[in-house]
């Protein structure tokens, strides 16, 4: 997945205000942007192996330890690759911050500022 070179592509979970600060951040800095909420287009296992391979972290640095979710099912426990993909796409909320992609570069947007990183 590469995007054109006035193209982002951000996914993120519509309930989160800093999310939709990053996306509005996007908006301003770049031509086009395609945002996907996780609530409306989930991510399939391919998305998210080729968003991983494009983050070059593993699956468990994008979840929110913090979660009651996470603490109760998912702490102190290892899974596949496979498992965690599954986790993933089927608690996509459970993701930490938005994911933006441009180019051939993505990163885990913790601060919706972060986003003018991805646009150098």
């Amino acid at each position: 997945m590469k995007t054109a070179e006035n193209e982002m592509l951000i996914y993120y979970n519509p309930n989160s205000s800093s999310a939709k600060k990053t996306v509005a951040h996007a908006q301003s800095l770049v031509g086009h942007v395609k945002s996907f909420s996780f609530d409306k287009n989930p991510p399939t296992p391919t998305l998210m192996k080729s968003i991983l391979n494009k983050l070059e972290v593993p699956p468990k640095s994008l979840l929110n330890k913090a979660d009651p979710y996470y603490q109760s099912n998912i702490r102190g426990r290892d899974f596949t690759m496979e498992s965690w993909l599954n986790i993933i796409i089927n608690n996509p909320n459970l993701i930490k911050a938005p994911i933006a992609i441009k180019g051939d570069k993505a990163m885990l947007v913790e601060n919706p500022t972060d986003i003018y990183a991805l646009v150098k």
